[in-house]
């Protein structure tokens, strides 16, 4: 449905003036409605070969994406992808648990070593169980646990001995479960046994600790679909690596482990270094793609192209924890970047990752229609159930720490290389360390999230992605330019006070 009469500016030309442009700088106009909400198809490709039921990426950050993580988003059909700010053993270890987790629940459990001395009720967090391993983590085997009602009606001298010395023991077979059972099973052996948990076991190995209170808790969830699942029957995960030498042993055993997608990890990805690493990746492994990175502009995604990238991912300095606009001067706005590099990849069918600056739903729609087949979320993310590390308090909410991979307690693990900073002298931080806000479980807010990206595409005329990438090229779409009062106008302003709540 056309026009007889010009409004707005197209992508081409609002993209032409010469402007930087981030998300929240334009806005788009609406089109027209001929179908419903649930009609909006968001499957897309993360690469050539990797296809995906929603456009969700976790980003291969430190605070981001680990097992739990990348087994959440691949059961929403999405992919996660593992960072590699560790040493190679642990970065498979990661990707052969999330490929394990099938039912991907991130529990609240709480583990200690056989010598911890229960101190208090706040030991236990919120878990009703403090579970016994002899490294106090979850590990291949579990000892025994506690349950937080026995410990409270115990005698104080009780509660001064070694927590070894009178938790309940695991051995019983009646607790252990196969790892592949669904989520309605797990509910009824609990109902069945009479448990309070249950291990769920592979190969003899413990995989995870399902608690009643965390089937409750995700029962009450958006139903999950069939998630994305790889030609071995479990959850796709991906897996980011660096370009040096070492990288490539570290390639080979994290394809033993199971890596379906393998993404370059570098802020500036126009480099010889990573030239040379797409082209070896892909005469090792012809079937293994590759995605490169990360780029902002023509130029540089031509070159990854020409040396056979599967993917490419866009964004430099976008993050929010990211500093390298500021510290190097180098970079781009989000929008401009996405649609620059998406008008050059769609013509060689190379999809694009935009890669940072996701705040809502709204950037998730811009990213998309502007050429993106997916979004790569770091701060999005995390804080969530899913996301490594502890909550903690401060001023009063509960939170987790976040840290861009540019920052220099992020490089002290490894990270440094990604800025090509790994044999640097000095070494110069692109990233700080912060803090989020407890945003609970992705089962729960990215189904939300996705329904509200349908409505943004419904109200513009589109029923895919496909079909809104079409809509722009045509020029169809039609786009403005947003002035600081119109940004202040399209959120809430006027208000004494106000409680946010999307879902």
């Amino acid at each position: 449905m056309t026009s007889a009469f010009e409004d707005g500016f197209s992508a081409e030309k609002l993209f032409a003036q010469g402007y930087s442009y981030t998300y929240d700088d334009v806005i788009f106009l609406p089109h027209y409605i001929d179908f419903s909400t649930d009609a909006v198809s968001l499957s897309t490709r993360l690469s050539k070969r990797v296809s995906l039921s929603i456009p969700c990426v976790a980003s291969p950050m430190d605070t981001v994406s680990e097992s739990h993580m990348a087994a959440a988003m691949a059961s929403l059909g999405g992919i996660g992808i593992v960072h590699y700010n560790c040493d190679v053993a642990s970065q498979a270890s990661v990707i052969r648990r999330a490929k394990s987790l099938r039912v991907p629940i991130a529990s609240d459990a709480v583990f200690k070593c056989p010598d911890h001395l229960i101190g208090s009720v706040d030991d236990f967090g919120p878990s009703s169980f403090v579970f016994v391993s002899q490294t106090g983590t979850l590990t291949p085997s579990l000892l025994g646990y506690v349950s937080k009602s026995e410990w409270s009606c115990m005698k104080d001298e009780q509660k001064e001995m070694k927590i070894y010395d009178y938790m309940r023991s695991c051995e019983s077979r009646d607790y252990y479960v196969p790892w592949d059972i669904d989520l309605d099973k797990i509910d009824a052996v609990l109902e069945d046994k009479q448990k309070g948990f249950v291990v769920l076991e592979k190969d003899g190995e413990t995989v995870n600790v399902v608690t009643k209170d965390d089937v409750e808790r995700v029962k009450g969830y958006p139903k999950l679909g069939s998630g994305t699942v790889g030609s071995d029957n479990k959850w796709m995960v991906g897996a980011a690596i660096g370009t040096r030498e070492s990288d490539k042993e570290r390639l080979e055993h994290l394809v033993k482990a199971g890596a379906n997608v393998v993404v370059l990890d570098s802020s500036q990805g126009n480099s010889i270094y990573q030239i040379e690493m797409i082209k070896y990746v892909k005469n090792l492994y012809p079937e293994l793609d590759v995605v490169g990175g990360n780029v902002v502009t023509m130029y540089q995604a031509e070159n990854l192209i020409k040396a056979g990238v599967d993917g490419l991912r866009v964004g430099m300095g976008s993050g929010s924890i990211c500093t390298t606009q500021e510290v190097c001067a180098v970079g781009r706005g989000q929008a401009t970047a996405v649609y620059k590099v998406s008008t050059l990849a769609a013509q060689h069918g190379v999809p694009v990752i935009a890669d940072g600056g996701i705040s809502n739903s709204g950037h998730i729609v811009k990213a998309l229609v502007l050429g993106a087949s997916t979004v790569m979320m770091g701060s999005f993310l995390a804080g969530s159930t899913e996301a490594p590390g502890a909550y903690e308090y401060r001023n009063g909410r509960r939170v987790k720490k976040y840290r861009g991979m540019g920052s220099l307690e992020a490089m002290t693990k490894g990270s440094d290389q990604r800025y090509l900073g790994d044999t640097a002298k000095l070494k110069i931080a692109q990233g700080v360390v912060g803090a989020v806000a407890d945003k609970g479980s992705v089962l729960k807010f990215i189904p939300y999230t996705m329904h509200a990206v349908k409505q943004g595409f419904q109200d513009l005329g589109a029923s895919s992605l496909q079909s809104a990438h079409e809509l722009l090229r045509e020029k169809v779409l039609r786009l403005e330019a947003r002035t600081g009062a119109a940004q202040i106008e399209g959120g809430v302003h006027g208000l004494v006070s106000y409680e946010k709540k999307s879902f």
